[in-house]
């Protein structure tokens, strides 16, 4: 189960607080995702703010089969609070950072209490970690049981999610370094 809680991040990352983790009570599972980008920070970032335009993982299961864009929407990395941006509603951005979100009601009616954090941390100038934690609030009657198989289906999703940006934007980091 740890390795479905904690896919990439370190001890550290997994036991830090994001801003997600104040947004729910009671039982919650927090589950932190991430990986190493060999792309400067401001380049991340951008490709993370691209979740306001399309899911970036499996698009044939959560884009309706329309493939997310390779390229950045320009004004994509404008993000506000109020702003929906896949299954949550902002309630903070810091630019260049990351942003946090809680799940609107329509999305709470499907997967239950959900809080987010997505984070571009730089390691160097030239590389940055990309995190994100998540949130689960316990469901009734099936709690415990419904949380795990929320769990390992983020698992699924995310890993392709985070992969995915990460790929975009180390190609798009050796495309400047070679124009």
């Amino acid at each position: 189960m740890e390795r479905i809680r904690n896919w990439g991040g370190t001890a550290a990352e997994h036991d830090r607080d994001y801003p997600a983790d104040g947004y729910l009570s009671g039982q919650v599972e927090r589950l932190t995702r991430a990986v190493t980008v060999a792309a400067p920070a401001p380049l991340v970032y951008r490709w993370v703010c691209q979740l306001s335009v399309a899911p970036y993982s499996y698009d044939w299961l959560d884009n309706w089969g329309r493939r997310s864009p390779r390229t950045v929407t320009p004004g994509a990395d404008r993000l506000r609070v109020g702003q929906r941006v896949m299954v949550f509603e902002l309630t903070d951005v810091e630019p260049g950072r990351g942003f946090t979100g809680r799940s609107f009601p329509q999305a709470e009616r499907l997967f239950g209490p959900l809080a987010g954090t997505y984070a571009v941390e730089p390691v160097d100038q030239r590389s940055c970690r990309l995190l994100c934690r998540l949130v689960l609030g316990r469901r009734r009657p099936f709690g415990r049981a419904w949380t795990g198989a929320l769990a390992v289906g983020d698992l699924i999703m995310m890993r392709k999610q985070l992969l995915t940006l990460k790929h975009l934007a180390e190609r798009d980091a050796r495309s400047e370094a070679a124009g």
